[in-house]
């Protein structure tokens, strides 16, 4: 299945750390390496990469890959919400796919799942594990879901919740439609889905998966390789 990650904002909060977060070494390997063959062991065959800032460097290393098929979409503005790199993205591939950030570190189990689990038209990872202490809890995106694994609400503020947003997803060209529709987010994309009941959750909760988004998470990244 292609993969489509995510790979064009500033990565501001490990700015001090890298000029680019793809290229933030974990373990001595780039982010963006770790991701690409996380997703390839868990069945991912051909890769999108949607590259902004820093593109030229994250292309030029992405090009170094050679054991994987992988494309680079560039965004002029990647100020935009992140939607805008999934409507990239999408069109580039043009079918279904699955959706990844270039800042996740995450089990291979989780994309291989995510392959096997019933057709949808956009279907979540997430953890349901509250406790988790690999999540940072102020910046997670929540996720309140029924009783069938349906996708009611998704926001980074929502008050009552019961899983949290991994980052992982597979899509097919609805979820363009409904950004397109909506606002602009990959958010408010997968909420749009969600009104009309088309968006469904996977359960990973026990399956390790990071956001590496700022100096704590990138400590904890490291920790997982020692």
């Amino acid at each position: 299945m292609n993969c489509l990650i995510i790979a064009a904002g500033h990565g501001s909060r490990l700015r001090a750390i890298s000029q680019s977060k793809p290229l933030t070494p974990i373990a001595g390997i780039p982010l963006i390496e770790h991701v690409v063959r996380a997703a390839a062991a868990g069945g991912a065959s051909a890769f999108t990469v949607v590259t902004g800032h820093e593109a030229a460097r994250v292309e030029a290393f992405l090009a170094t890959l050679t054991d994987f098929p992988i494309g680079a979409v560039r965004v002029a503005d990647w100020d935009l919400p992140n939607g805008h790199s999934v409507l990239a993205g999408a069109e580039a591939i043009g079918g279904d796919f699955l959706l990844m950030m270039a800042d996740h570190l995450f089990d291979p189990a989780i994309p291989a799942r995510l392959i096997a689990a019933p057709p949808a038209a956009l279907t979540l990872a997430v953890d349901r594990d509250l406790s988790n202490p690999l999540i940072d809890m102020d910046d997670a995106t929540r996720v309140e879901t029924g009783a069938d694994g349906a996708i009611l609400r998704i926001g980074k503020m929502l008050e009552t919740f019961d899983a949290i947003d991994t980052g992982l997803f597979r899509a097919t060209p609805s979820l363009a439609d409904a950004i397109r529709a909506g606002g602009g987010s990959l958010s408010d994309g997968v909420q749009r889905l969600a009104d009309q009941g088309l968006a469904y959750t996977l359960d990973v909760t026990g399956a390790r998966w990071l956001d590496v988004d700022d100096p704590p998470s990138l400590a904890r990244a490291e920790a997982l390789f020692v």
